[in-house]
């Protein structure tokens, strides 16, 4: 497994891209000073069909108002096996994080969401939410999720959830009810659970990308 290391100075905003890729495992460990920002996007869009990936990330908010916000998606086929772990400490005051993942599974695929938030006691007014969703499409594809709470401080703002389920059939309905066949219907509907994170990325360029790779992975999708 790859080490990286990143330090975030104080003030600075950072940005990173990580893409899954065929046998990929990959840790980043990563300090935050007062007053950075630092936004993450995770893609799991690989259309090899035996892609193994291991992704683990490690957020230190060492200095007060640091903001940290961890996006993710991923759309598994096949026999692929990903999996992302995050691990956020809340080290000072006044921290804000939000971690939002989605993954599709299908197929014979295995994905796989461990979520880590701490606050530590003296981490006061921390500001922190947890959210993993998830549909599984096929009765052999299967999503382990498993978000972790341990907070150490008494005046923060701290939530997390986690569903998984299959595709909104009364969604399905209405919308071949209004002239879709349920193919398109279907693909319309898969894309849009991914509408909430693609918004977030911010450069309409990667935005496209994304969703023409997600319409290539879910074309002929039934």
């Amino acid at each position: 497994m790859s080490m990286q290391s990143l330090h975030i100075a104080r003030g600075e905003h950072k940005h990173l891209l990580i893409y899954y890729t065929a046998n990929e495992s990959a840790q980043w460990d990563i300090v935050q000073e007062a007053d950075s920002q630092l936004t993450i996007h995770l893609f799991a869009l690989d259309d090899d069909p035996e892609i193994r990936s291991d992704i683990r990330l490690t957020v230190r908010q060492a200095g007060e108002h640091a903001e940290t916000y961890i996006y993710g998606i991923g759309l598994l086929t096949g026999t692929q096996q990903a999996s992302v772990l995050t691990h956020v400490v809340h080290e000072q005051p006044y921290g804000i994080s939000r971690q939002l993942l989605k993954f599709i599974v299908k197929d014979e695929a295995q994905g796989s969401f461990i979520g880590e938030l701490i606050v530590a006691p003296h981490a006061q007014h921390a500001d922190a939410q947890q959210t993993n969703r998830n549909i599984v499409l096929s009765p052999k594809a299967m999503m382990h999720t498993q978000p972790q709470l341990e907070i150490y401080a008494d005046d923060v703002k701290c939530s997390h959830g986690a569903t998984t389920g299959q595709l909104d059939e009364s969604a399905l309905f209405y919308m071949q009810q209004r002239g879709l066949d349920a193919a398109t219907a279907r693909q319309l509907l898969l894309t849009a659970f991914f509408h909430e994170v693609l918004t977030t990325i911010g450069n309409e360029a990667i935005e496209e990308r994304m969703r023409k790779k997600i319409a290539a992975l879910l074309q002929g999708e039934k």
